[in-house]
Order: C-alpha cells, then structure tokens, then sequence
C-alpha cells in the first residue's frame, strides 16, 4: 500500500463521520464500562478487539458489496437482529442477579464465558455482531463517503483507521474507568451501577428485538 495512493480527502471525511458514530452510546460503551468498572482488564481488552473485529468484518462486507445484499434479506437481518437483541437482555439481565448476589472483586463477572481475554473477544464480537443497524451504518457509510472509483490503497486505510478508532476509543474509556477513583465509586455503589448498566443493555436489547 502506497502512501501517495491513498485519497486523505476522503479518508479523513469517512474516519470523522465513523468517529462520531463510536463515540455515541450504545450497547458497546455500556459492555465496555461495565467490564472497566468491575476490574476485568483482561475481558475488557478482549471484548475491545472482538468490537473492533465485528465492526471490521461489517465494513468489509459494505466494501465488497455483500453487506446490501444481506440487508434486503429482510429475514436474515430480522433473525440476527432478534437474537442480538435477546443476547443484549441475557447480559442485562445477569447483571441484575449479580447485583443482587453481590459484586467484588471475587464475584463471577459478567458471565462465566467472559471472565478472560479470549471470552471478552467473544462478548465484544457477539455484542457488535448482534446488531444489525451496523450493517445498515456501514452500507450508508461508503455509499456516502468512499466514491466507487476509490483506490484499493484508501479502501484498506478507510479500513485500519476504523478498527483503529474503534480501539483507540474504547481503549480510552476503559482506561478512564478503570482507574482508582472510578474503581471506588463503583466499589461503593457496585449494587446500583450493576442495575443501571443492567437496565441500559435490556433498553438497547429490547428495541432490537421490537424494532423493525
């Protein structure tokens, strides 16, 4: 890949509207937080890549084509939106209990599947899979910002700055709320959080599951 190859206009007009969609909340800032609040480095950073993964595996679709195909197969994208959506109420609803069991440092987590770096890259890459809209995003996304006549060079960067941002971001808010302060106002009210963290996945679960 050559630098001189590589479309910066375009480039950097694709990365900044990407950009403004990572940083919205969602089900991947709500799963990321909650695993930087409760201590699990490990998981959190596997649960980043696996973010990273699933969204880099919907913009190579988008890129080639198959991603618009897949989206007017409207029973495929309903299918994988309702079992998004019902993962998404499973975690939701498991942080609930384990509120109610308590939760430390010792405590289960957030599943028994997602207590190490390769489970986390399983959660992060079943949450981001999940959603179907992401499909939709990507498909927009290049339709509006990556002309048809694009270099093979500005397609494979449009690629790496978007796994980047994604890591980049999510990396930062971990690393934010994995330090002490954050650590000890989650310590301090671990009960509450788990519930609102709970009840922010069951929101996002339930409107996949509901909408249409």
């Amino acid at each position: 890949m050559t630098v001189s190859a590589i479309d910066f206009a375009v480039l950097t007009y694709t990365l900044g509207l990407y950009a403004a969609i990572v940083i919205s909340p969602g089900p991947n800032f709500a799963l990321v937080s909650r695993l930087a609040l409760q201590g699990r480095k490990e998981t959190c950073r596997g649960a980043i890549l696996g973010l990273a993964i699933a969204a880099t595996f919907y913009a190579v679709l988008a890129m080639i084509g198959l991603a618009t195909l897949l989206n007017e197969i409207g029973w495929i994208a309903r299918t994988v939106q309702i079992a998004g959506g019902l993962y998404l109420i499973f975690l939701g609803i498991n942080g609930w209990r384990e509120s109610d069991q308590g939760h430390g440092p010792n405590s289960n987590g957030v599943s028994q599947a997602g207590k190490s770096f390769v489970g986390g890259v399983r959660l992060g890459t079943i949450v981001n899979l999940s959603n179907p809209k992401a499909i939709a995003f990507f498909v927009g996304l290049y339709a509006v910002a990556v002309p048809l006549d694009a270099s093979l060079e500005t397609r494979i960067a449009v690629l790496v700055g978007g796994a980047a941002l994604e890591l980049s971001w999510y990396g930062l808010v971990s690393g934010i709320l994995s330090r002490g302060p954050f650590r000890r106002f989650y310590q301090a009210g671990a009960k509450w959080i788990e519930r609102v963290l709970g009840t922010v996945l069951i929101f996002f679960g339930a409107r996949l599951v509901l909408n249409r």
